[in-house]
């Protein structure tokens, strides 16, 4: 599979536990752009159309390119795009509990379901709420012959894989 991502928290939780198999496997920003996963999951698909390509997108990252859903449901593209949404942009909230402990600002999002959003375009859409339903969501999404957004509502403590929100306050100077 080639796996997409764009800038965020929660890339550190697809870093730490995907495993590649080879080379030209990952296409994923190296400057911190926010909403590059989607437009180069399409470019993936479009240059590799033999393989399966995976994105995964915070909800502010989402939101910054979403649109072009629309490029993908036009070209039929079966991507699996995954939505992990927290609520938030993460990074930014992080950082101000780290240097500025509960003085948040600017961070809260107002997301649409992103899974009606998904289905508005003609692709299909998911919601996740338990773990244990992600698997057969996912299978479901990597043999699907069009695009598919699958949202995972994600507990906003679940910062990074090492510390919730309350711990990085708690430990802030």
């Amino acid at each position: 599979a080639i796996i997409t991502n764009g800038a965020g928290n929660y890339t550190a939780f697809v870093h730490r536990y995907t495993q590649y198999k080879g080379h030209h496997s990952q296409l994923a920003t190296t400057s911190g752009t926010m909403g590059y996963g989607l437009p180069a999951a399409i470019g993936g698909q479009l240059a590799a159309p033999e393989r399966k390509v995976v994105c995964y997108a915070g909800d502010g990252c989402f939101l910054m390119n979403g649109q072009e859903l629309a490029t993908a449901v036009r070209y039929n593209l079966p991507i699996v795009i995954i939505v992990v949404n927290n609520g938030m942009y993460g990074t930014i909230r992080m950082h101000q509990e780290r240097n500025y402990p509960g003085r948040v600002s600017g961070t809260k999002l107002q997301n649409p379901d992103f899974a009606a959003y998904a289905r508005s375009f003609g692709a299909n859409g998911e919601t996740v709420l338990k773990t244990a339903d992600f698997a057969s969501i996912f299978d479901a999404a990597l043999n699907a012959d069009r695009p598919t957004v699958i949202e995972l509502k994600i507990d906003p403590e679940a910062i990074t894989p090492t510390a919730t929100l309350s711990e990085i306050r708690n430990n802030s100077a």
